[in-house]
């Protein structure tokens, strides 16, 4: 019998997350990739596992990263994916339900 690592169990919680329904969402956000400038960006994609955002430059999968929402201290994440001037990335740990929640209610339909 195999125990699970934490990543092992992040990976399958983030893989059950991509099938949930996702709706399109606009917040304002600061974006910071490892060895690079901050700057603002717009999510356009939030999850429990992670986010899209639109990306300045073509960043590679892997690079470490951080995501500042409004209100929020960064979270540390991980470039999955980056494609014509979009980035999709997975959070280190899942966002707490209850702070996701809170965040998609205060900008849905907000359109800033």
């Amino acid at each position: 019998m195999t125990t699970k690592s934490p990543q092992d169990i992040y990976e399958l919680a983030a893989q059950e997350d991509r099938s949930a329904i996702r709706q399109r969402i606009s917040i304002p956000a600061g974006f910071r990739a490892s060895g690079t400038k901050g700057y603002q960006t717009a999510v356009r994609d939030l999850s429990l596992s992670g986010f899209s955002a639109t990306a300045i430059s073509r960043i590679h999968p892997g690079t470490y990263c951080w995501l500042t929402l409004p209100g929020m201290e960064a979270l540390p994440a991980r470039v999955i994916w980056w494609e014509d001037g979009l980035v999709g990335c997975a959070f280190e740990q899942l966002l707490n339900p209850i702070i996701l929640e809170t965040v998609m209610n205060r900008w849905r339909g907000s359109g800033y």
